[in-house]
């Protein structure tokens, strides 16, 4: 016990670090993927002719593939074509591209749950379908997405893990630069989960506020 005791000391600090850039990739990702999300679920929900069934083939490409093999396909694969990405900047890429599919299913959804009389509403106030998107669905859309968007953030947490597959320093690699020194895989894998799991449970408490929030502006 007193062994892995020193043990866990020995590596708090790197896997701390590692966390640290997990959560930074995760938070770049989340935000770039959810301003590419809105603009696929805008296009989706207002039917703009070809570039509605280019957004339904990019979100049915994101989800029905494997993320690493979008990790792969973005670091190996592009500079086949001359296009070659450092190991950082292809590890943001996949993840903002496949997180902003599963965010754009969950925007859409919360568009499509506002009530028609709203549309009906502002469209008789003289609002044109671009200020009652923006004015009128698009606020309390993003609310009844937030339990959904929320879970997006949690998974692209765990996610980030795959990156290190192209020696992304994140959580996962740094645990597993420690393995390599200390030849101790058991403790050090579990200390890695119990952070995930940390991280996790804190953004959960972030979601709940938030939640509790929008709802209670919605009530007044």
């Amino acid at each position: 016990m007193q062994q892995w005791i020193a043990l866990f000391e020995a590596a708090l600090p790197v896997m701390l670090k590692g966390a640290g850039y997990t959560v930074m990739f995760a938070v770049i990702a989340m935000v770039l993927g959810l301003a590419l999300g809105f603009v696929v679920a805008l296009t989706r929900v207002a039917r703009v002719p070809l570039l509605s069934e280019l957004a339904a083939f990019y979100v049915s490409a994101m989800r029905g593939t494997p993320l690493l093999v979008q990790i792969f396909v973005i670091y190996y694969g592009l500079p086949g074509v001359g296009l070659e990405l450092d190991p950082v900047p292809a590890g943001v890429l996949a993840l903002t591209l496949n997180v902003a599919a599963y965010l754009s299913e969950s925007l859409r959804g919360g568009i499509a749950g506002v009530a028609r009389g709203q549309w009906d509403a502002a469209f008789s106030l003289g609002l044109s379908w671009w200020q009652t998107m923006r004015f009128i669905i698009a606020p309390q859309a993003l609310r009844l997405s937030v339990p959904s968007l929320s879970n997006s953030l949690i998974s692209l947490i765990k996610d980030t893990s795959l990156v290190s597959v192209i020696t992304v320093t994140e959580l996962m690699l740094a645990t597993k630069e420690v393995i390599a020194q200390t030849f101790q895989p058991l403790p050090l894998y579990l200390a890695a989960a119990a952070i995930y799991w940390l991280l996790s449970a804190a953004f959960e408490r972030v979601q709940q506020r938030v939640e509790r929030r929008l709802n209670l502006a919605h009530q007044r």
